[in-house]
């Protein structure tokens, strides 16, 4: 299992400071009608795997079963949720919908709340197997494949160290990771 090691408060700074300027957790938000568009594609080392609008690989932790979400706050900054603003989303799979505790719409796949790992670049699967913590929360992230499955293997993922998370499920705090 890989973990991400923090690396200090100005960083962490920065990571909220982008997070900004994106939007918020539309991210992931397609503009095509309000429906966001997942499709399937192959990455190399990983298999096929569910990807947004802009290619970028989509993730699940083990910790949202059942469709709960728990990824809220700090944890947003990190990993970013799919969401619409209405309509049904298209793509491979029984993708569905459910309401976050912000009362944004985030996108499910197999009842699992969907999510971009900030790390990834589009085609990329870095975040899979990622353990981190945000407050008393702790998460150990998957990529979700094509069959609408969180991925059990490592095989595609970067990164390393390990992590304290430091981060509040309220938003007061940050959590921070190595590589930024």
């Amino acid at each position: 299992m890989k973990t991400l090691a923090p690396t200090g408060i100005a960083l962490a700074t920065a990571l909220l400071a982008i997070a900004g300027c994106g939007g918020g957790n539309s991210a992931g938000a397609a503009a095509h009608g309000g429906a966001a568009i997942v499709s399937a594609k192959h990455v190399a080392g990983t298999g096929t795997v569910l990807v947004d609008a802009s290619g970028a690989a989509l993730y699940a932790p083990d910790e949202e079963t059942g469709g709960h979400v728990l990824c809220v706050g700090a944890c947003t900054s990190i990993w970013k949720p799919l969401t619409l603003a209405s309509g049904t989303p298209a793509g491979p799979g029984r993708l569905g919908v459910r309401s976050r505790p912000d009362g944004t719409r985030q996108v499910t796949a197999g009842g699992r709340p969907l999510y971009r790992f900030a790390r990834d670049d589009a085609g990329a699967v870095t975040g899979n197997g990622v353990a981190d913590a945000f407050g008393s929360r702790h998460f150990t992230w998957h990529v979700v494949t094509a069959k609408g499955a969180p991925a059990t293997s490592t095989a595609g993922g970067g990164g390393g160290g390990s992590s304290s998370g430091g981060g509040s499920s309220s938003g007061g705090g940050a959590g921070s990771y190595g590589g930024y």
